[in-house]
């Protein structure tokens, strides 16, 4: 068997919604796939393979950012301690109208990538405008990017015409789809208060012929239904059923106020849907109803929505923050397993985000997304097992970072570009 790249002498958690734990064994991979996982007994002699050394580390999946809008980063602390609507209308709006611009949405974009790169993140859900931008940062930079172009019924960077953007989205879709492999292309219709329903529509009828992903957000205030122009149903999420828009291609992001008969359209329509807890309590819009999604088998992804709202785009943090947030209400401490939201941050949502073949584990044949993270750290001492991933884990513990089989992070270095440009580019256009 050729193996092209051998990680040895390592603690392994080959699918993270288990305790099941390799105390020192091997990974190997060949090409864009893991080939075998096993314990150092069983590790096949190989003279060609570029060999690692987890010693003192643990491998894990790459986790998945099921929600972001990466170039937001350029908004980074620029409106703080403010509710969704004001938020959004006398700070974001404002600030992407005078400088949201492809050099903008590209710069920004590969910072954003860097930060998820070295902070774990080997697969994130973006949705944005000029969207082309973002899925060229993110090929260049190395992360696995599910992009989808953003579609709503007012004037926006790259289509000032509202009239033409189910065509741009069109023209996304047909560029990216099987152009690299890397770049899974969708569609983000921003929500049931800023597109139609024709619009809303014409999106979904998009994405069905070409078989991709569409996001929205959706349920993520409590007054957010008085915001739509003509509703067909008492709420949101009724709203885009009675649109004939929930199927299990349709990612619906937030639903922090998702109501029971809410629940049981997003289960029998198969949906997924993505939580951002802490872009969620920052903004004071409210918390989603997890363990309700957990007895209806919703599937579930976890997302940390943009570094403007967060401010973080860490989702060990996120991890960390869903597990206990959601314990206080119900004063359960059971309500959010850590294995349930490590398995949200990895197979649970890739499976949510179309993502198929093991995507999200060290299965043998899944593709090669992984990282290696540091476990001589004081605050990873002792290791009992993964639940210490959630709990006292942070995204700068990882080390090396491997997707589509090839090292983007080595020691805590980005291989792919130059951060430092990068950050220095960001800057300047901030201060612009």
């Amino acid at each position: 068997m050729h193996i092209d790249l051998l990680i040895t002498n390592t603690t392994i958690l080959p699918f993270p919604d288990t305790e099941q734990v390799i105390a020192k064994g091997f990974v190997a991979i060949t090409g864009t796939l893991i080939s075998t996982v096993g314990p150092m007994s069983a590790c096949p002699p190989t003279a060609d393979a570029t060999v690692i050394s987890g010693a003192g580390q643990l491998v894990m999946p790459g986790l998945v950012n099921g929600h972001c809008h990466a170039p937001m980063t350029l908004f980074r602390g620029l409106a703080d301690d403010l509710d969704l609507h004001t938020w959004l209308q006398t700070h974001i709006f404002p600030a992407e109208a005078r400088q949201v611009n492809p050099e903008m949405v590209y710069w920004c974009s590969k910072l954003a990538a860097a930060e998820m790169l070295l902070s774990g993140t080997t697969t994130v859900a973006d949705g944005y405008f000029l969207e082309d931008e973002v899925a060229r940062a993110c090929v260049e930079t190395g992360i696995r990017c599910v992009a989808a172009q953003a579609v709503l019924d007012f004037p926006a960077p790259g289509v000032p015409d509202p009239a033409q953007n189910i065509k741009v989205a069109a023209r996304f879709l047909e560029h990216w789809q099987g152009r690299d492999p890397l770049i899974t292309p969708g569609i983000f219709a921003h929500s049931a208060y800023t597109c139609s329903n024709t619009t809303l529509q014409q999106a979904k009828e998009l994405t069905r012929y070409h078989q991709a992903p569409l996001f929205i957000h959706v349920a993520e205030t409590r007054d957010e239904g008085r915001h739509i122009a003509e509703p067909q149903a008492s709420t949101p999420i009724g709203h885009l059923q009675a649109l004939h828009l929930l199927d299990p291609d349709t990612i619906c992001v937030h639903c922090t106020w998702a109501t029971d008969s809410d629940l049981v359209d997003l289960t029998a329509h198969g949906c997924a849907v993505v939580t951002c807890p802490q872009s969620n309590a920052k903004l004071a819009s409210g918390r989603m109803p997890l363990s309700a999604m957990l007895q209806q088998r919703v599937r579930l992804a976890l997302g940390t929505d943009s570094a403007a709202s967060n401010n973080s785009l860490d989702i060990f943090r996120e991890m960390d923050f869903a597990a206990k947030v959601h314990k206080v209400t119900p004063c359960d401490p059971a309500a959010a397993p850590a294995g349930t939201l490590l398995h949200m941050a990895t197979a649970g949502g890739a499976e949510a985000l179309g993502l198929q073949n093991g995507h999200g584990t060290l299965a043998p044949g899944a593709p090669a997304d992984l990282i290696l993270l540091d476990l001589q750290q004081p605050h990873t001492q002792p290791f009992h097992g993964p639940r210490l991933l959630v709990y006292s884990q942070a995204g700068s513990s990882v080390r090396t970072v491997i997707v589509n089989g090839r090292i983007v992070v080595y020691d805590r270095q980005l291989r792919t570009i130059d951060l430092d440009a990068t950050c220095d580019r960001v800057r300047t256009l901030a201060a612009g």
